[in-house]
C-alpha cells in the first residue's frame, strides 16, 4: 500500500516568518493561510505577504522626530566660470583604471590633471558648484594626496556634508580642529578656554594659527600646560614651533632638552640646532671642532716620468713630494651624558660603527659657519674640495649635506652639489639622489631648474626623475628644453620607450603648455635603428602625441579658469 503525503497547512497566525518559510518550500508543499493547494496558491501567498508588509509597517511606533539639520553655510567665494565648472565635472567623472590598463593611447590622463586643476582654482579663490561637492569628496576619499587641495577648494560646505555622511568623515579628520571654528585670535579668554578644554585636534589647530600670527603668544600658551601634557602630545605641540622659529624660543627649547621623553628631547635638539646662534649649536660646534682639523704636512706624491732623459732615469720622479692641506678626523670615543642631553643618540643602527654614528650627529648639528673659522677661513667650496684622510670623506660630507638642508644654507648646498656636468654630478657629499634632491630644495626655483637642466644635458634622464620632482611647476624653459631634448635623443637611439614613462608622465604635468608647438616635429613615427626594440617607434610617437594633447588641454584649463 502506497502512502501519499498531504500538503502541510501554514499556521493560522500568518506571521512573517511563516510566509517566508512557505515561499522557500514552495506552495506545492506548503500553502499560505486560508488557502488550499492549487494554481491560486502562489497568488494568495503574494497577497498575504503584501498584507503582512502593510501591517508590519503600520504597526511600528513612530520614532521621535530628529532635529532638522542646520542649513549649509554660505561660501563667500566667487563661483567658477561655467566652462571651468564643466571641465571639473569631466575630471571628476574620470576614475583611475577606467581604461582597463594596457597601452594608454594618446588620451590625456585626467586623474593626474585634477590636482593641478584644483591648485589653479584655489590660487584664484573660486568656490565649487554645490552639485559637484559629492563627487569631489568621493575623489578625495580615494586619494589621500588629493585631500588638502580638494578640501580647500570644497570649502565649508564640504565639512557640513561630512557630518551627514560617514563615508566623508575623513574631511573632519583632515581639517585642523575637525572643522570647528576657532575663536578670534584677539579673544584671550576664549583662546585660554579652548586651550584648556578643547579636543586635541582643536588645540593643535589653535596653536598653529596663533603661532603663525603671534609666535611668542603661542609659545607662552604652550608653556602654561607643558608639564601636564602627554609625551605624544608634547611632541606634536613642539612641532608647531617650527613656524616662526627664532632666538626667543631658545629658553623654552633648552628646558625641553631635559624632558622625560627621548623623542621630545630629540625634537627640541633638532630645533635648537636650526638656530645657529643657540647655546646648543655652540656646544655642538665645540664638540665637532675637536674632531676635525687641518694637517698641512700630508704629502702628495708627484706623477712619475715614464720617459728617460740624460739627466733623469725613467724611474725617477719628476719632482719631490708636495704637501697639501688635508682634513683629518678623530671621531669621539664615547657619547657622554652631555652629548645625549643635546640630542645625540647613543645607540648606533645595525651595521653602523658607534664612533662614526656619533661623529655624524655632531657635524650635522654644528653651525656650518664653524668650518670656515676652523679650517683657515676657506669658503664652503674650498672646504669641500679638500681631501680627507682615512676614508672619512663620505661620512663628513654626508653630515655636511644634512646640516645644509637643516640650516637651509644655499652656499653650502652649491658646494656639496658641485657642477652638474661633473662625472659624479652630485658632488662628494651627495651620496644618493635623495641627498641631491634635498640639497636642491635649499636653492631658489630658477637656480634649481638650471642645475637639473645641466645634469640632464650631461647624464640624460636615467637618474633625473627624483631631481625633477623638486623643480617648480611649470618647468622653467631651460629645464623643459633639456627634458624634451633628452627624450628625443632616447627616441632616436631606439631606447625602450616604457623605460621613460615616468619622465614622460612628469612632462605631461610639469612642462610649460607653451612648449606644445615645439613638439609637433616629434609626432611622426621615427625610423627604427637596427638594434631598436620592436615597435618602439610607434610607442614613442604615441607618447609624444599624448604629451602634446595633454599640454594643450592644460592650456585650455587655464584659459577657462581665467575667463571672467
Amino acid at each position: 500500500m502506497t502512502r501519499t503525503s498531504a500538503p502541510v497547512v501554514a499556521p493560522a497566525t500568518g506571521a512573517w516568518e511563516g510566509l517566508v518559510t512557505t515561499a522557500l518550500l514552495g506552495t506545492d508543499r506548503r500553502t499560505p493561510p486560508n488557502t488550499g493547494p492549487g494554481p491560486d496558491a502562489p497568488v494568495a501567498l503574494l497577497d498575504a505577504a503584501a498584507v503582512e508588509t502593510v501591517r508590519r509597517r503600520a504597526g511600528l511606533r513612530p520614532a521621535r522626530a530628529a532635529e532638522r539639520p542646520q542649513p549649509a553655510p554660505e561660501d563667500p567665494r566667487p563661483p567658477l566660470p561655467q566652462a571651468a565648472a564643466r571641465r571639473l565635472a569631466i575630471l571628476l567623472a574620470d576614475r583611475p583604471g577606467a581604461s582597463g590598463g594596457g597601452r594608454r593611447g594618446t588620451a590625456p590622463d585626467l586623474t593626474e590633471l585634477l590636482p593641478q586643476w584644483l591648485a589653479a582654482a584655489n590660487a584664484r579663490g573660486f568656490a565649487p558648484p554645490p552639485h559637484l561637492l559629492p563627487a569631489l569628496l568621493d575623489a578625495a576619499r580615494g586619494r589621500t594626496d588629493l585631500r588638502p587641495a580638494a578640501l580647500e577648494f570644497a570649502g565649508p560646505r564640504a565639512l557640513w556634508l561630512a557630518r551627514l555622511n560617514p563615508d566623508w568623515r575623513f574631511a573632519l579628520r583632515s581639517t585642523p580642529g575637525g572643522g570647528a571654528a576657532l575663536p578670534h585670535l584677539d579673544d584671550d579668554d576664549s583662546i585660554r578656554q579652548l586651550w584648556q578644554e578643547g579636543l586635541f585636534a582643536e588645540r593643535v589647530a589653535l596653536l598653529s594659527a596663533l603661532r603663525s600670527r603671534e609666535p611668542a603668544a603661542a609659545r607662552d600658551l604652550l608653556a602654561t600646560t607643558w608639564t601636564t601634557e602627554r609625551a605624544e602630545d608634547r611632541l606634536m605641540f613642539l612641532d608647531s614651533l617650527r613656524t616662526g622659529l627664532g632666538p626667543d624660543d631658545e629658553p623654552f627649547l633648552e628646558q625641553a632638552l631635559a624632558d622625560r621623553s627621548r623623542n621630545v628631547r630629540a625634537a627640541a635638539a633638532e630645533l635648537l640646532s636650526a638656530l645657529p646662534g643657540s647655546a646648543l649649536a655652540a656646544r655642538m660646534a665645540l664638540r665637532a671642532e675637536a674632531c676635525v682639523a687641518i694637517d698641512h704636512m700630508q704629502p702628495i706624491r708627484p706623477r712619475q716620468s715614464t720617459q728617460a732623459t740624460p739627466d733623469t732615469p725613467a724611474t725617477a720622479a719628476t719632482g719631490s713630494a708636495v704637501a697639501t692641506p688635508t682634513i683629518t678626523v678623530e671621531a669621539p670615543h664615547e657619547c657622554d651624558p652631555g652629548m645625549q642631553r643635546d640630542g645625540v643618540v647613543a645607540k648606533a643602527p645595525a651595521g653602523r660603527g658607534e664612533r662614526s654614528w656619533w661623529f655624524g650627529q655632531l657635524v650635522e648639528a654644528a653651525p656650518l659657519g664653524t668650518w670656515s673659522r676652523r679650517l683657515g677661513g676657506r669658503t664652503p667650496r674650498e672646504i669641500v674640495a679638500l681631501p680627507v684622510t682615512d676614508d672619512w670623506q663620505g661620512e663628513l660630507h654626508a653630515a655636511w649635506c644634512r646640516a645644509a638642508v637643516r640650516q637651509r644654507d644655499a652656499e653650502w648646498s652649491r658646494a656639496l652639489l658641485g657642477e652638474p656636468s661633473a662625472p659624479e654630478a652630485g658632488g662628494p657629499g651627495a651620496v644618493s639622489l635623495a641627498e641631491r634632491a634635498k640639497l636642491l630644495g635649499t636653492l631658489d626655483a630658477a637656480e634649481r631648474a638650471e642645475w637639473v637642466a645641466g645634469f640632464i644635458a650631461t647624464h640624460g634622464l636615467s637618474e633625473a626623475f627624483q631631481l625633477l620632482g623638486v623643480c617648480a611647476v611649470p618647468w622653467a624653459p631651460p629645464l623643459g628644453r633639456a627634458v624634451v631634448d633628452a627624450l628625443n635623443i632616447a627616441r632616436d637611439a631606439g631606447s625602450y620607450p616604457w623605460s621613460f614613462s615616468g619622465v614622460m608622465g612628469l612632462a605631461e604635468r610639469c612642462l610649460d603648455p607653451s612648449e606644445a608647438g615645439r613638439l609637433d616635429a616629434l609626432l611622426a613615427v621615427p625610423d627604427e635603428p637596427e638594434n631598436a626594440s620592436p615597435g618602439a617607434g610607434g610607442y614613442w610617437a604615441e607618447a609624444f602625441q599624448r604629451l602634446v594633447t595633454t599640454l594643450r588641454l592644460r592650456a585650455a584649463m587655464t584659459e577657462e579658469l581665467n575667463t571672467p
